[in-house]
């Protein structure tokens, strides 16, 4: 199939320039994967040196899901990669397939393949050549996604007995934004210990900076505990991080999946407005130096009379 391209103009409301888009982009991936790899690349139409995003979705979405965040980081100067991972509805794999114990594998692998094909990303756009900085990658992700890319920041999944696992973390990333992330695996339910035998991380060696957000109502079944099991990631991690806990939120964060999503059961265009503009900031303070935007979006949230959340950071 050959890529297709679109021009979407101007789609966030402060956005300072046009996107364009192209899928799918395919990436070959032999061995035991079974597909090729499809991605999609969003960039924004101006500028040089852009920054590098690659975002991973998470359970049985694909590379279509997640614009109000890859629109926002595109329009804002950066190259937004989303790849469509095994589990993607999409892709139709089925629970019994033989590959389906090692997706979470697969996953990280996935993001690993995207880093080593971004010439070929590049090359896809048009107009983009020569445009893309590969020193400095961000990763990104949303809950399963938040997980498989936590594992590229240093994040290590405990053996059975507890041990530590492989080190996966790739010094070719500089930061990472982390959506819902799934906590310490002490407090899984019986069903998740069973059949996610990957959840159970360690955050111990997570050095790579990160933002972390976590909803304050997100009550997942796949854990005993409450929504505070979201925040493990920050509190059992090593700075660089900072916390971002949103009010009311659930696991969908106010609709970071899409516009008008059913399983978004915490609509609030405010709230998605706030993850934009402060991922954004933290972004281009990560990876562009530019850390007076992210202080004075920090100061503006803390100054608020009414905020949508709280954010802290060590």
């Amino acid at each position: 199939m050959s890529p297709s391209h679109a021009l979407i103009t101007r789609k966030p409301a402060d956005a300072t320039t046009a996107v364009v888009s192209v899928k799918p982009v395919v990436l070959p991936a032999p061995g035991g994967r079974g597909e090729d790899l499809q991605v999609r690349v969003s960039a924004p139409t101006a500028g040089r040196d852009l920054p590098v995003v690659v975002f991973s979705h998470g359970f049985g979405w694909s590379m279509d899901g997640y614009a109000p965040l890859a629109d926002y980081w595109a329009a804002h100067g950066f190259v937004v990669v989303r790849p469509t991972h095994l589990d993607s509805r999409t892709l139709g794999v089925p629970a019994e397939d033989p590959r389906t114990p090692r997706i979470w594998r697969y996953r990280i692998e996935d993001i690993t393949r995207v880093l080593d094909g971004l010439d070929i990303l590049e090359a896809s756009v048009p107009g983009l050549a020569g445009r893309v900085d590969p020193g400095r990658v961000a990763v990104a992700g949303h809950s399963w996604g938040a997980q498989t890319v936590s594992t590229l920041l240093g994040a290590r999944v405990l053996d059975a007995d507890g041990t530590p696992g492989e080190d996966m973390s790739d010094p070719r990333i500089k930061a990472g934004v982390l959506l819902a992330l799934t906590g310490l695996g002490d407090d899984l339910t019986p069903f998740a210990a069973e059949h996610f035998p990957f959840m159970r991380p360690s955050f111990d060696t997570m050095t790579t900076p990160a933002l972390i957000v976590a909803g304050d109502h997100d009550q997942s079944h796949l854990s005993t505990r409450g929504p505070d099991w979201f925040t493990d990631p920050y509190t059992h991690s090593p700075a660089d991080k900072s916390l971002l806990t949103l009010f009311g939120a659930e696991h969908s964060l106010g609709g970071i999946p899409g516009h008008e999503v059913a399983e978004t059961t915490d609509e609030n265009p405010a709230r998605v407005a706030l993850i934009q503009h402060l991922t954004t900031a933290f972004l281009r303070s990560s990876l562009m130096g530019e850390d007076v935007g992210w202080k004075a979006a920090a100061a503006a949230l803390k100054g608020d009379p009414a905020p949508l959340g709280e954010l802290r950071s060590k």
